[in-house]
Order: C-alpha cells, then structure tokens, then sequence
C-alpha cells in the first residue's frame, strides 16, 4: 500500500497525525504533571533517549537499504547499455546481412528498454514494452541460431550469441531490481516508533511544564521527509529521484 501512495500525500498525511500525536502526547503529560516526581521524571528523560537512538538507527538502517537498491538499479542500467553495445560491436562479425539486421534490432531494443523504464506505473505501457522486448529478443536470437547452424565452428557466431545470453539475462535482472524494495513491514515499524518517540517527547515537555512545541513540529518535519526520501529512493517507476537512463540514451544514439 505504502508503494503506491503519493509522496506529496504521504507527508501531509504523516504531519497531521505526527501533529495530533504531539498534542495527546502533551496533553497526557500536563494531567500528570502534578503528581509527576523527580524520579519519573528521570526516567522519562532516559526512556525517551533510548528511543530516539533506536530511531537513528532505524532511519539509518532503513535508508541504507533503499540506497543499496537504487544503486543497483543505476548499475543494471549501466551493464544492461554496456551489453547491447557489446552485441552491436560484435554483430559486425556477421554476414552483411546478418550485420545490419542485428543493428536495427538492437537499436530497437535499446528504444523498448528506455520505453520499458519510461512508462511509470502505467501498466497498459508496461506490458507493452515487454512484449516488444521479447519479440526484438526472438528475432535476435533467430539471427544467432541461423548463423550458428549454418557455420557450427564459427567463433563470431558463438560470440555473438553468447553476448546476446548476457543481454537477455539482464534483461529479468532489471525486473527483479525494480521489485526489490524496502520490506514494507520495515517502513511500519520505522513509522511507528516515530510516532511513539514524538509522543514521548511531547509528553515529557508537558511533564516538565514546558510548551516547546515549535522545536518539537521542527523535528517531526524532519523526521517525515527523511520517511518520504526513503520511499521515494524505493520507487524508481515514481518520485521525484529516478534512476538516470543516460547509458541507455548514449547506446541508441550510437547505434542510430
């Protein structure tokens, strides 16, 4: 579910209810500040620094592990271009023929990668995409088997195909990269103890009969464009960080 609410809703969603749950938090602590002692007080202070470590290190941990699969995905894009390029440079080998055919069709396929990536969450676009990608594969590989057929030793022949393993390979690499994301139970949890570490703040404030709710809104703002940064970094198909498709363009333009 998380995957597919908008970031812009998701921090206006996320701020009210951080805002209502400073407010119980503080009005809680303003009923008990009269019977509150010295030790309670004490031990709230400790209580709410071991949550808000706890805290840190969810963020951290959590935004680590969306960073390591954005990095992925901007690797495969590179490897992916690197590999077409690979199998134009050694289609040149080929018959003539067989030469200028296999060019087009990986021109081609280079263009449905970069349609696969630019249709979004669209899923009409996205099927799209892969039936071209598998039909440009057949036809490639069809150019592959005729030339190993009719030459069984011919190494540019076996070059060829083999380059052209690697490319479909990454081909299900790609996909399986852009539905690997940050397990959503992970983000619920980080959500959750942001809440209960606001309200311990808020409730600790009101403890202390202070009102400082302007440092406190402050960090919750904070906190929750650390959240959004998190899933957008995990949505490469939507967000406002995408992963560049710059290897991808340079490759077509070199092929066209």
């Amino acid at each position: 579910m998380l995957w597919l609410i908008n970031e812009g809703l998701f921090v206006v969603l996320a701020l009210c209810v951080a805002l209502l749950v400073i407010e119980f938090g503080f009005r809680l602590g303003r009923r008990q500040h009269a019977s509150a002692s010295e030790g309670l007080r004490s031990h709230l202070g400790t209580l709410q620094g071991a949550i808000l470590g706890l805290l840190a290190l969810l963020l951290g941990f959590t935004l680590s592990m969306a960073v390591t699969r954005f990095e992925a995905r901007k690797a495969l894009v590179v490897e992916e271009a690197n590999a077409i390029g690979t199998a134009a440079l050694r289609s040149e080998f080929l018959p003539p023929g067989n030469h200028t055919s296999a060019r087009q069709l990986l021109a081609d396929y280079a263009q449905a990668r970069l349609d696969y990536f630019a249709a979004g969450v669209d899923p009409v676009r996205v099927s799209a995409a892969l039936s071209t990608t598998q039909s440009l594969q057949d036809q490639l590989w069809a150019i592959a088997v005729a030339n190993a057929v009719a030459d069984p030793h011919s190494v540019p022949a076996t070059q060829f195909s083999a380059s052209l393993n690697d490319l479909f390979d990454l081909d299900e690499r790609r996909r399986a990269a852009l539905e690997n994301h940050v397990p959503e139970l992970v983000i619920w949890l980080l959500i959750g103890v942001t809440f209960v570490a606001l309200a311990m703040i808020a409730y600790g404030l009101a403890i202390v009969d202070r009102r400082r709710h302007g440092s406190t809104y402050l960090f919750a703002l904070m906190i929750v464009l650390v959240l959004a940064t998190i899933l957008d970094l995990d949505r490469p198909r939507r967000g406002l960080v995408q992963v560049g498709q710059g290897s991808m363009e340079r490759v077509l333009q070199s092929l066209n």
